[in-house]
């Protein structure tokens, strides 16, 4: 069965059920309980249509949960009442489901927790391993973060600043544990660059890409940070650095300037370099003085 493609099917479950009347933190626990159902019965045969069977199982889940409690016994005669059977509606809420995972309510970590677990699909025990604390801190974390967004209002999500900011952060969280949460920065910022039509995702693509192609020569056999200059640059992963540069030159085409693709910019100038001394500095000052400019504040 394929994991990957099976977690890529997170955020339209969850919106799905979402528009049926379920609330966000309720939905998301559905979905994921629907998941293991997936990952223990499924064989090398899905069904045919998987998602409609992730729809189905993670409904049935919630209805479970809402009939469990008594204070919840009229959302969810309402949510019955109102949900009309019939297909699953080919809608796609990913993009909604990551400006809803940056929502103003949130912290930054907050933020990028409930975005590995609602929007790459990771489990409790993967993310709390990644930042290395207890599961239950981190399940407590997660909760209180749907709680969060629950109580402030789904109407009202982040806006694509927060959520670059969200990703960014996520992909300098780095490595730890089982999970490497730079690739995963890198899998889910890809993704956005397909739904959201704006270079400054497709700069912030590149720079993650950049930034990752050196990863190999960033750590000495100690443990220690390598800096640029002394980096064994035949580790360097130049089929990489050259996705980055082609990403980031389209970026700039479009001639709508941000902060990432300025900085994906001065990382490509010193991926570009054989040797150190070969770095063509005088661009990169030019590049930190309009880097400098994006930060001002207006005048």
């Amino acid at each position: 069965m394929d994991t990957a493609g099976l977690r890529q099917r997170i955020p339209a479950v969850i919106g799905v059920l979402v528009r049926r009347g379920a609330d966000f933190p309720s939905a998301e626990d559905a979905v994921q309980s629907a998941l293991v159902r997936a990952l223990e019965t499924w064989t090398d045969a899905p069904p045919r249509d998987p998602k409609a069977w992730l729809v189905t199982v993670a409904w049935r889940q919630f209805l479970d949960q809402v009939r469990g409690d008594r204070a919840r016994r009229a959302r969810e005669e309402r949510a019955e009442r109102e949900w009309i059977p019939g297909a699953v509606p080919a809608v796609d809420d990913t993009l909604w489901l990551y400006f809803l995972c940056a929502h103003p309510a949130l912290s930054a970590g907050s933020a990028a927790a409930l975005t590995l677990r609602a929007v790459a699909g990771l489990t409790t025990r993967q993310i709390a391993e990644a930042y290395l604390v207890p599961e239950a801190t981190m399940a407590q974390r997660i909760s209180r973060a749907k709680r969060q967004v629950a109580a402030a209002g789904l109407q009202q999500p982040g806006d694509a600043a927060t959520v670059l900011r969200t990703l960014y952060l996520l992909f300098n969280e780095g490595y730890s544990g089982a999970v490497d949460l730079s690739a995963e920065a890198i899998r889910v910022t890809r993704q956005l660059s397909m739904l959201l039509d704006e270079p400054e995702v497709t700069g912030l693509l590149a720079l993650m890409l950049l930034h990752h192609a050196r990863r190999a020569s960033r750590i000495d056999a100690r443990g220690r940070l390598v800096p640029l200059a002394e980096q064994d640059r035949s580790t360097w992963d130049t089929v990489m650095i050259r996705e980055g540069v082609d990403i980031l030159q389209a970026a700039l085409a479009r001639d709508r300037l941000g902060a990432f693709q300025a900085q994906a910019a001065i990382a490509a100038l010193h991926a570009d370099a054989p040797r150190p001394e070969e770095t063509d500095w005088i661009q990169i000052v030019e590049w930190y003085d309009e880097l400098l400019g994006l930060a001002a504040p207006p005048s």
